[in-house]
């Protein structure tokens, strides 16, 4: 029964997930104590957003091998919440259980398949924006100073913190730092480099720098429920915040869910996984954690040590529970440079260098919008950031469609053997010359297009001598109402020059389009073919021609 409620549980696997979720928290931990202390709302709030997202959403999720808490992304977006109102952090944890609870409405809406409809430019933009704030953010703490969670506030005190450095906590900063980039592969497989870093610095300020400053405080137990709190002056803030943390961790978790998917050779659940992040995100607002989201670091570290099942990341959240209940004394004296040392290491890593390393052979379009969404999320906020390059990439997709569809439209006025007609066609053009225009259009017609095409029509040299004009629409598969739109415009060019316009091949949903807008009541009768021969004959005939081909086929 459990294996149907839980998506992908059985229990063939066992050895494998109970190492996989071990050593899945293993690298959680430091990680979630880092974000805990680097969003302002403290080390056991990054505990409690590994414990509850990292559990709920391996319970209720899609994708079997994920293990999720805490993520660089998601920390960002929480810590600018958690400064905007730190005079009441509870309405910070409510915006959390929103975006939880939006999650899970995205999942029943089935809106999971579109996620990955999000422009790769803007995906890239956005992911290195968020790792250029990261590394803003912790330049502070790793000298020894306090970070404001502001990216402007820190940028602008960027100078003072570089001149008057703390030596002691710079000391085990830059130590924790090396040991993240420069351990060892041999070494790193039985020991993250991250708990490395506080296995080594931890000691060494204890005994050596006294002075560096320190977690602190870190409650132990099991935490308590939060009342969800509103303030009225603040909804909206609180719905688009709320808005912006499910869009992320959609992302964010369904990248990792294809990380998964190639790893293990299955197939997640897109919507059950949003669903499963919904759930885990409410209860960690509710207990007072920080959001969360797939975490691929984790989830590979997970899959490399055999976990393959939801096993693995309930038990992940299950060890860090027990750490926070019995090892808490120990986490309160980790030095906040070494944290922010390991963080500058994930801020890093999170810019798109793939992208980066081909800017210069990259399409320019490409890198004008990830340039414009990074900017955006460093200087003003990812929704806008996310916004604004979609629609950027929207209208430059669009421009590229619309060239891409004018210029399959063929205006013919006489025979080729370039153009895409018969010989009998083309010999019915030749033998009216001057007199008939074809137009040809391959491919689908959109709104991008459709008054250009027009434009087409009106300069086509001599257009007003023609007598008859045959539109070709037999190979347009797909056409919207603006199209149909500029096709009435054509109409009414063609009538107010007193001449027969003949309609070819109109394939069921081009027929539905144009008959439900009216426009193919205003075809005179008759001038309707399912084949483009049969038209350029009789628009031949209705041009005058006396050629006994033409006028046989239009009396039979």
């Amino acid at each position: 029964m459990m294996s149907k409620l839980i998506h992908g549980l059985h229990f063939n696997n066992l050895r494998g997930d109970v190492f996989g979720g071990v050593v899945a928290a293993v690298i959680a931990l430091p990680l979630a104590l880092a974000f805990g202390v680097s969003s302002g709302a403290g080390a056991v709030a990054g505990l409690y957003g590994a414990i509850f997202v990292g559990f709920f959403a391996a319970v209720f999720g899609g994708t079997p091998a994920q293990a999720s808490g805490p993520t660089g992304p998601m920390t960002v977006v929480f810590a600018g919440m958690f400064v905007l109102f730190a005079d009441d952090p509870s309405v910070v944890f409510t915006t959390v259980i929103m975006g939880g609870g939006i999650l899970i409405l995205m999942g029943i809406l089935g809106v999971g398949r579109y996620i990955s409809l999000v422009p790769y430019p803007v995906i890239s933009g956005f992911m290195s924006g968020i790792g250029a704030i990261i590394i803003i953010l912790q330049v502070a703490p790793l000298l020894g100073h306090e970070s404001s969670g502001d990216v402007v506030a820190n940028l602008t005190t960027l100078p003072h913190v570089v001149s008057t450095p703390m030596v002691q906590a710079s000391i085990l900063g830059f130590l924790a730092l090396a040991i993240v980039y420069f351990t060892p592969t041999i070494i790193g497989q039985f020991i993250p480099p991250s708990l490395l870093a506080l296995l080594v610095c931890t000691p060494a300020a204890v005994f050596f720098f006294p002075d560096a400053p320190i977690i602190g405080d870190i409650p132990q137990g099991f935490p308590s429920m939060l009342i969800p709190t509103f303030q009225i002056d603040a909804l909206t803030i609180m719905i688009e915040e709320a808005f912006v943390i499910a869009f992320l961790c959609a992302i964010d978790s369904l990248l990792t869910s294809l990380v998964c998917d190639n790893m293990t050779r299955t197939q997640h659940d897109s919507n059950r996984e949003l669903i499963g992040q919904g759930i885990g995100n409410m209860v960690s607002g509710l207990f007072g954690g920080l959001p969360g989201a797939g975490a691929t670091m984790r989830s590979v570290a997970n899959i490399r040590s055999g976990g393959r099942t939801p096993l693995s990341g309930m038990l992940m959240g299950l060890v860090l529970l027990a750490t926070l209940l019995w090892l808490g004394p120990l986490a309160e004296q980790i030095p906040l440079a070494v944290l922010a040392g390991i963080l500058l290491k994930v801020g890093i890593d999170i810019i798109d260098w793939r992208f980066l390393r081909h800017v210069f052979q990259a399409p320019g379009a490409d890198v004008i919008i990830m340039i414009v969404v990074l900017f955006i999320t460093i200087a003003v906020d990812l929704i806008t950031a996310v916004g604004v390059g979609v629609v950027l990439a929207s209208i430059l997709f669009v421009k590229e469609m619309a060239d891409l569809e004018l210029a399959n439209m063929s205006v013919i006025t006489k025979g080729s053997q370039e153009s895409p007609l018969t010989p009998e066609e083309n010999e019915v053009l030749d033998r009216n010359a001057g007199k008939l225009v074809l137009i040809h259009v391959d491919g689908p017609m959109s709104f991008g297009s459709a008054k250009n095409m027009v434009r087409r029509l009106e300069t086509v040299p001599g257009l007003k001598t023609f007598t008859s004009c045959v539109l070709d629409l037999s190979d347009v598969p797909v056409i919207d109402g603006t199209s149909a739109m500029a096709i009435e415009d054509m109409l009414r060019i063609v009538q107010a020059h007193k001449q027969h316009l003949f309609f070819v091949g109109m394939q069921p949903h081009v027929t539905e389009v144009l008959d439900g807008l009216g426009v193919l009541s205003k075809i005179r009768p008759g001038h309707r073919y399912a084949h483009r021969l049969d038209a350029l004959r009789h628009a031949a005939y209705a041009a005058g021609s006396t050629h006994s081909d033409d006028k046989a086929t239009t009396i039979g």
